[in-house]
């Protein structure tokens, strides 16, 4: 594992980071949330995302993308995560595009890769069915019916579901619905009848949606990799997922620090600047000891997606858990830092405590990933 970037690695970086610091600031997500934006994100900075190369970061260049590589992705949500840019990265890149560049025919994925990496189309992947990560329990069914399939069942917490071009559903074809087999992913157009989409928005003020499949129908074209083999593909996915999504979180809890350790140096109490009190000094000390730690542990799970290795699920566990408990720890003292003042919306603090905790319940929290890392290594 390289821990230093290379010359084109350090280039990227430094565009993504003007380009979220100019164009999405955390203003930007304040005034989504306060003018209850229909869509969520910023159509126009999508589109120029993806003409700087981000929607395309881990697409082939035979399909128009920059095929820059996991590392890559994950220093532009790095970046993201510092600014709480609402984007389809996660929805669109690390989910739909992982999926169909692991699944697809070579028809699909002409077709979506290429629209992917042009910012033409937004994916959404339809997969929980509880309140809690359980990508194995599946209940909604895909009955075969001549040449098509009839699919019914719900689904909640799907990202950008209500504004997605096309659906990536999860459903069973075959065994009982905690079965690891028998499950198979399906593209859906969200306009189909029988579909129907309600938004719902989270705590950090993103979007997500619960739909409901009603006998949708789909044609067998409509089929995403093989017939009752979707779980190996939904494995794959969720790691590199989780895996971004760790590097999402390593940028939002640098910058909470970043953010306390300005307050503590103007903050005034008793006649004296609150960072020179020792007692606060040790507890940030702490954390900048945990999220050096943090940094090459998403580093070394960015570099084993892109070296393919075969312990790709262990690390990925290994870094959503971490990143979890990292941040959920490090905005907790950001905000008991700040005092009563940081539980204003006044300070941005709070808003990266929300997203803090929305992100670390996503594809599954720490709990979760520490049972999955101690059964993968025989615990």
């Amino acid at each position: 594992m390289a821990l230093v970037l290379t010359e084109e690695q350090q280039l990227l970086r430094d565009t993504a980071t003007q380009f979220f610091q100019e164009r999405l600031p955390i203003a930007n997500l304040r005034k989504l949330r306060d003018s209850r934006d229909a869509v969520g994100f910023d159509r126009d900075a999508w589109k120029e995302m993806a003409d700087l190369g981000f929607a395309g970061i881990m697409i082939s260049e035979k399909y128009g993308g920059t095929d820059f590589g996991p590392v890559g992705l994950g220093l532009v949500l790095e970046q993201a995560g510092r600014t709480l840019a609402a984007s389809p990265l996660v929805s669109t890149v690390l989910l739909g595009g992982s999926a169909v560049q692991l699944a697809g025919n070579a028809t699909q994925r002409q077709d979506i890769l290429s629209a992917i990496a042009a910012g033409d189309r937004l994916m959404a992947l339809a997969l929980e069915e509880g309140p809690h990560h359980n990508p194995t329990k599946i209940a909604t069914q895909a009955v075969v019916s001549g040449s098509s399939y009839r699919i019914t069942g719900s689904k909640t917490f799907v990202l950008d579901g209500h504004i997605a071009d096309q659906l990536i559903v999860v459903a069973r074809t075959s065994g009982d619905s905690t079965d690891r087999s028998g499950i198979t992913l399906f593209l859906v157009d969200p306009n189909a009848d029988g579909v129907k989409i309600t938004r719902t928005l989270m705590v950090d003020s993103r979007n997500a949606a619960n739909i409901e499949f009603d006998n949708v129908t789909v044609p067998g074209s409509a089929v995403l990799g093989s017939i009752d083999g979707g779980n190996d593909v939904l494995d794959q996915v969720l790691d590199i997922a989780r895996i971004g999504l760790s590097a999402e979180m390593l940028g939002l809890v640098q910058q909470t620090f970043d953010v306390t350790l300005a307050y503590l140096k103007e903050r005034k109490q008793f006649g004296k600047v609150i960072g020179s009190f020792q007692a606060l000094q040790h507890r940030m000390a702490v954390l900048f000891a945990e999220i050096e730690l943090c940094r090459s542990v998403v580093l070394d799970a960015l570099s084993a997606l892109e070296e393919r290795r075969n312990e790709v699920p262990q690390i990925a566990s290994l870094a959503k858990a971490r990143l979890s408990e990292i941040s959920t720890l490090m905005t907790n003292e950001g905000l008991q830092m700040h005092g009563g003042m940081g539980m204003t919306d006044q300070f941005d603090v709070g808003l990266y405590m929300k997203r803090a905790r929305v992100a670390a319940a996503s594809f599954g929290d720490s709990n979760f990933h520490r049972e999955r890392y101690a059964a993968l290594e025989g615990y």
